[in-house]
């Protein structure tokens, strides 16, 4: 097993390197990030690592402070008739005092610095090119590592990127990258180590595993993510309540329980994606009025009493039920078909008899309208959208309003949603689900391909 690569992620104070080694973790609670300066006083650590072996460290260290000073100090300590080299006076440095007492931030960075492979150098692309920034590249490029500048905040409005890769360039350093750690590319992390392969020849295989790991995840977390949408919307298409009389408090425990079934749902996605749960949250739905369901004769389920219904003597009288209650009219009497069901000779009287009993006694069905199906499915899609495009170092929240665009708006939901109208035992939000029917698992296929 060959040993892992070292990097330090160095820079000014405050240019955003814990944020970077936050979203390049996928850890949202590595290290402190703050807008106030000198958050990192000590210098710590995360491993990448594919299959078990250790392949990427990654060091998060103190902000330079005052390179403009330190520079001039390493200057002289030169004595007369010497030359010495960058990392022999950077050597000499940290073994005086000044590295304990007024240096002390820095020396910590330039050790690091020292025992890594290469450095990451952020910067925060918002910012003047100024000459401290100039000083602190020349003590950095004292160490003798290969430095690959980071421009941070490139998304920023403002920002300064022609500005700083000019300056880079004049500089000696043509390579760099562009990433910004709270809304990073959707490539920036195989850049980033595509660029640190040229550097770094000989960590070209590792760099590569871990280019080919992260797209594996990447695609797993997308297909898990929208699994965890489609099972959503099944749930909320096959959930019923049988309300007799006045519906408002049925409406609104059914308005709260898909709210709930929603919010889970992005608790879900969150977790999936290594996010905090405060990091979104769902706003009150709207249009969930719900609606007088005539789901018990929908076309799903018609044509499953007409399989179902084989035998037995009552079977023609059942189907006429059905059609009879379809057109509006009902020619088989409540005793009859009681009769039928007592006597177990309705073969659908488990799936089906309570609830033609329930339509025969004025008893209503309120299911969840196709508008607030449609609206779950583009706020789940809009979530997904921005989970996949965020960075682990965000601090704002995402507010799942209702989406703006046309998708899922116009047309005939899909054809999974309606058969779990007609499976009531589809649905975790029923009494006595049945979620592991080989049917359901093939509709939640389609249904997440679909999406």
């Amino acid at each position: 097993m060959t040993k892992p690569l070292k990097l330090a992620v160095v820079g000014h104070t405050n240019v955003g390197k814990t944020s970077l080694l936050r979203t390049l973790t996928r850890d949202a609670g590595f290290g402190e990030v703050s807008h106030r300066p000198s958050t990192t006083r000590h210098v710590e650590g995360a491993r990448l690592s594919v299959d078990g072996e250790p392949l990427l460290e990654l060091y998060d260290t103190p902000g330079l402070e005052d390179a403009i000073a330190l520079l001039d100090y390493l200057e002289r300590l030169e004595r007369p008739g010497e030359r010495l080299d960058g990392p022999a006076r950077t050597e000499r440095f940290l073994q005086g005092s000044e590295a304990r007492q007024r240096f002390e931030q820095e020396a910590k960075v330039l050790r690091q610095l020292l025992g890594s492979d290469a450095g990451l150098y952020v910067i925060d692309a918002r910012e003047p090119v100024l000459a401290k920034y100039r000083d602190e590249l020349e003590v950095l490029n004292g160490c003798g590592k290969p430095l690959l500048p980071v421009l941070n905040f490139v998304s920023s409005p403002g920002h300064r990127e022609d500005q700083w890769r000019e300056a880079l360039a004049r500089l000696g350093l043509h390579a760099l990258v562009r990433f910004d750690s709270v809304a990073p590319p959707q490539d920036g992390e195989q850049r980033l180590y595509e660029s640190l392969a040229l550097l770094l020849e000989h960590a070209r295989p590792a760099l590569q595993r871990l280019i080919e790991d992260q797209h594996k995840q990447r695609l797993a977390r997308q297909q898990a993510a929208l699994r965890l949408i489609a099972e959503l919307l099944i749930d909320c298409a096959a959930c019923r309540r049988s309300v007799a009389g006045e519906p408002h408090d049925a409406i609104q425990q059914l308005r709260e329980a898909v709210r709930q079934r929603e919010q889970k749902c992005v608790q879900a996605l969150l977790k999936r994606y290594a996010f905090r749960l405060e990091d979104a949250t769902a706003s009150d739905l709207p249009l969930l009025d719900g609606r007088w369901g005539d789901d018990l004769f929908n076309p799903e389920t018609l044509k499953q009493l007409g399989v179902k219904v084989g035998g037995g003597i009552a079977a023609g009288a059942a189907a006429g039920a059905g059609v009879d209650l379809l057109a509006g009219g009902i020619t088989l009497g409540l005793a009859a078909l009681a009769g039928a069901i007592a006597g177990g000779l309705l073969q659908t009287s488990r799936g089906y008899g309570g609830r033609l009993l329930g339509k025969l006694k004025g008893q209503r069905e309120l299911t969840v309208d196709d508008n607030v199906l449609r609206l779950l499915a583009l706020r789940q899609r809009q979530l997904l959208q921005a989970l996949d495009s965020r960075g682990h170092a965000a601090m704002g929240s995402i507010e799942l309003a209702t989406p703006q665009d046309q998708a899922w708006r116009e047309g005939k939901l899909p054809e999974a949603l309606g058969k779990a109208r007609a499976h009531p035992q589809w649905s975790s939000l029923n009494p006595h689900p049945r979620l592991n029917q080989a049917e359901r698992q093939e509709q939640l296929e389609r249904l997440a391909a679909q999406l």
